[in-house]
């Protein structure tokens, strides 16, 4: 007769941490709109460095285009092209998105350094804006594109931060809250912008009468 094997208890499986498909799904839609909104820049910029003078399709009138924009020092900050930025700095919420939804996890510095970029790109954001409305007097299509995603991406990610800890247990509370305001937040900061430019350049006037 043979022995019997003992065999210890079966234990049951660690419940799979649940996927962030929202947060994820943020990052994707944001950076694949932003990185188009970079690449449809550039290729204006080309169009203008091989023909001078040339007649984009952004240039809608004299408040709505891009051309001033990109002929401008401000549009070339670093030496070259700010939409190169761009191209190289979208691809990161992407990547994460991608990772979050294929069930990777990142740890607290990795979030740490993605929330500091993506601040960044907020800061200069809005430095962009500032100079847009008040300095070049203009509303960049492109640009404005890319303002509208940079908005949720930051608050998105800040919340969701502050929510799981990143920046300490006393935010955590505050972060979870804030979570459920991430779309009247985002409507609030697009209706700051859209009164700033109307106030500034009397933007739907301008609009209407061409």
């Amino acid at each position: 007769m043979l022995d019997r094997v003992a065999h210890p208890p079966v234990q049951p499986s660690a419940a799979a941490p649940r996927v962030p498909i929202a947060f994820a799904l943020t990052l994707i839609i944001t950076g694949v709109v932003g990185w188009w909104a970079a690449f449809s820049l550039t290729i204006d910029k080309l169009a203008v460095l091989q023909h001078p003078g040339a007649q984009l399709d952004c240039n809608v009138s004299v408040l709505v285009q891009c051309g001033k924009n990109l002929e401008s020092w401000q549009g070339s900050v670093l030496g070259f092209p700010n939409p190169i930025i761009g191209l190289a700095s979208w691809i990161a919420p992407i990547v994460v998105g991608v990772s979050l939804l294929a069930g990777a996890r990142f740890t607290r510095w990795y979030w740490i350094l993605f929330n500091l970029g993506v601040a960044g790109a907020m800061a200069f954001v809005v430095w962009l804006m500032v100079q847009s409305i008040f300095v070049l007097g203009t509303l960049c299509p492109w640009c404005m594109l890319t303002w509208s995603v940079v908005i949720p991406l930051f608050l998105a990610t800040t919340a969701r931060n502050a929510a799981a800890g990143v920046f300490g247990g006393r935010l955590r509370a505050a972060g979870r809250g804030f979570t459920r305001w991430l779309v009247p937040a985002t409507v609030i900061a697009y209706a700051a912008v859209l009164l700033v430019a109307q106030l500034r350049l009397d933007a739907l006037a301008r609009i209407v009468n061409g």
